[in-house]
This record gives C-alpha cells, sequence and structure tokens, in this order.
C-alpha cells in the first residue's frame, strides 16, 4: 500500500467511529423527513394559493409570506443534507422570515 492509500484508509477509519458523524446522520434522516412533510405542505399551499387566486382574483399575502418562508426552510435543509452548511436549520434554528 502507497502511504497516501494508508492515510486515507486511516482517515476512513477514524471518521468511522466519530459520533459526532453518526449525529449528523441522525439529523440528516430526521430533516429529510421533515423536508417531505414541508414539500407536500409546499403543494397544498400551492394549490390552495392558485384557488385564492382564481376565486379572489388577488394572492393571499399571509400564504404568500408563509410559502417564501417554508422555502427558506427547504433551502437551507437542503444545504445541511448536502454537507453544503453546517448549520442546522428549524428546530434548532429560528424559523426563517419571509423577506
Amino acid at each position: 500500500m502507497e502511504p497516501t492509500e494508508q492515510a486515507t484508509t486511516e482517515q476512513r477509519k477514524s471518521t468511522f467511529g466519530d459520533t459526532a458523524v453518526w449525529m449528523r446522520g441522525l439529523f440528516m434522516l430526521l430533516l429529510l423527513l421533515a423536508f417531505g412533510v414541508g414539500q407536500g405542505l409546499l403543494w397544498l399551499l400551492a394549490i390552495v394559493q392558485f384557488l385564492w387566486l382564481i376565486f379572489a382574483g388577488e394572492p393571499n399575502a399571509f400564504l404568500a409570506r408563509f410559502g417564501q418562508s417554508l422555502s427558506l426552510w427547504l433551502a437551507e435543509t437542503g444545504r445541511y443534507v448536502s454537507c453544503a452548511s453546517d448549520v442546522k436549520p428549524f428546530p434548532w434554528a429560528p424559523w426563517p422570515s419571509a423577506q
């Protein structure tokens, strides 16, 4: 085995037993489940907003603000579960506010 291969193998062994890595995996699993719920909620919100638009002639401001904050949460969650960010989204951080 070459020195670089051995170093890589030793590095893998050291992270395999790392509790922090396993905890992140647990958080990722929980957030992926919540992400699925969030997607369903976004579907529902889009349908209700469309019906509101048809009957009222204008979008519902509350639904638009909630949709924006939900979209921000989905984006934060996507960044965390893809390891693009180490910042855990809601419920470990405040719910993102619609701007």
